[in-house]
């Protein structure tokens, strides 16, 4: 099946509708001026005339120049009237005003840095865009439809319409600045051909898949997903551990959120060169000095040590779980980026 023409941009189409009257008294004037042999004044003003249907002619016109005046005035009333048409449709639907609206959106997103991108945004993709703009985290959320494009602006993301499958939907999305991507799309089939495509595009980007499937997670690990989550086993554990250990998972909930002064997990990257490269644990001072709890060392080769001693060594792509106060992990970040 043949696919249907593109449609011009809105701006084009102005400029080629809102040409037309020019285009048709450029055709009168070089006309009756070869015709008649009028001035180029005396030409534009006839033609002028003609086209407006006021009718005031100053000059006598031969045989031939009665004919390019009939055709010239069917020809103008026509052509100047679809033109006038489109170009009153283009403004007053919004057409124009919601093409620079997306210009805009895209100007923006070209802009952004180390932002997150949400494929989908339905039940499951909404909580996650709540949680990360409450963060702080900048976010484009790619989807198919009006409301959903919608409410994402709405609530704070920047919307990008179209089929995240797509590689030109995910470059638009900004995938090779981004750091990190969710696959949270209504099937998983989508989720599977989503990660295999961003994978493609960015082969280090941190990549988190939905799976309602158990036979899914090892398609989406073959993808290229870092991470699978599945809404119904997180669901169904989380309500288990609300029977078996109330208080650890709420002191657990408590710890996650970053609007709470009280304890609070967070994750610091070693990176090269800065305070905790190469340095122990104890010499690093996050304990003595700065009061945290260091409660897991994920070291760059993949095994974890847990509640790690002083005398453990951290080097540049091991990731610290620490546990402490807002204020305490905003001073330890401080001090660690110096």
């Amino acid at each position: 099946m043949a696919s249907p023409p593109r449609k011009l941009p809105p701006t084009l189409r102005l400029l080629a509708f809102g040409s037309v009257p020019v285009v048709m008294i450029g055709i009168g004037t070089v006309g009756y001026h070869l015709i008649e042999g009028w001035s180029w004044f005396d030409a534009f003003y006839m033609t002028a005339t003609t086209l407006t249907s006021i009718g005031d002619q100053k000059h006598p016109l031969s045989t031939q120049g009665r004919a390019f005046t009939i055709a010239l005035a069917l020809g103008g009333i026509f052509t100047v009237a679809i033109a006038a048409t489109e170009v009153l449709r283009t403004i007053i639907t919004g057409e124009l005003r919601e093409y620079w609206g997306t210009r805009r959106m895209e100007k923006r997103i070209e802009e952004l840095r180390q932002h997150v991108i949400i494929c989908g945004f339905g039940r499951v993709g909404r909580y996650v865009c709540a949680d990360l703009l409450g963060a702080g985290i900048p976010l484009v959320v790619i989807e198919r439809g009006d409301g959903p494009l919608a409410a994402a602006r709405e609530a704070g993301a920047h919307p990008v319409s179209g089929d995240a499958t797509a590689d030109a939907t995910l470059r638009r999305a900004g995938i090779e600045r981004a750091r990190a991507l969710i696959a949270v799309a209504g099937t998983d089939s989508d989720n599977v051909l989503i990660t295999m495509s961003a994978r493609l595009l960015h082969p280090t980007l941190p990549i988190v898949a939905r799976a309602e499937e158990e036979t899914t997670t090892p398609k989406l690990l073959r993808a290229g997903a870092t991470r699978i989550v599945s809404p119904y086993a997180v669901g169904g554990g989380r309500m288990a551990q609300a029977v078996l250990h109330p208080n650890v998972l709420d002191s657990a909930d408590l710890a996650a959120r970053k609007d709470l002064p009280d304890l609070q997990f967070e994750e610091q990257l070693v990176r090269p060169g800065n305070a905790l490269d190469g340095r122990t644990v104890g010499a690093s001072g996050l304990r003595s000095r700065l009061g945290l709890i260091v409660v897991a060392i994920k070291h760059v080769g993949g095994e974890t040590a847990f509640n790690p001693g002083d005398d453990a060594a951290l080097v540049a792509g091991d990731t610290l779980l620490v546990l402490g106060r807002r204020a305490e992990l905003d001073r330890a970040e401080l001090a660690l980026s110096r």
